[in-house]
């Protein structure tokens, strides 16, 4: 299982593209979150997801059949029984990566990508794996610019 740093920092290196099924137009949800902070880092974020026409600025598809460019990861934010018919998919669009969000854990469709060639990760999440190894997590913490330790100037 592609978890270890190594191939975290690989996976996260190489990829530009990532669909994101499940991502929510809504600020407060995880998908959004990680989907924009992902976007602010420099990858082109596709939303997947039939309830929308566009989110993060960016035209939402109904599938990921119906995505007409090349995608590298499909980073997964449904439940763990629907993961399934999306690892098909990813196989079918020629995804190289299925990412499974933290509390996803589809080991059926964990074995069918990586018999497919792709690189497989479950349980993590796909922005924290980020921060962490290459560069949004500092020593000092989560680097939001919002809360500071220094003193203001006086």
């Amino acid at each position: 299982m592609p978890d270890d740093i190594a191939s975290l920092r690989r996976i996260l290196s190489k990829s530009r593209t990532i669909a994101v099924v499940g991502l929510s137009a809504e600020w407060h949800r995880p998908s959004y979150f990680a989907a924009k902070y992902m976007q602010q880092h420099g990858y082109r974020i596709v939303p997947v997801n039939p309830r929308y026409d566009e989110v993060l600025g960016e035209r939402c598809w109904p599938s990921l059949a119906a995505i007409p460019h090349p995608v590298d990861i499909v980073d997964v934010f449904r439940r763990t029984e629907d993961v399934l018919p999306i690892a098909r998919q990813a196989i079918a669009i020629g995804a190289t990566c299925l990412w499974q969000q933290i509390g996803v854990v589809n080991t059926e469709a964990d074995a069918l990508a990586r018999a497919a060639g792709l690189d497989s990760v479950m349980n993590r999440c796909v922005k924290i794996e980020h921060a962490r190894l290459l560069g949004g997590l500092h020593w000092a913490g989560v680097n939001t610019r919002v809360i500071s330790a220094k003193r203001a100037a006086a």
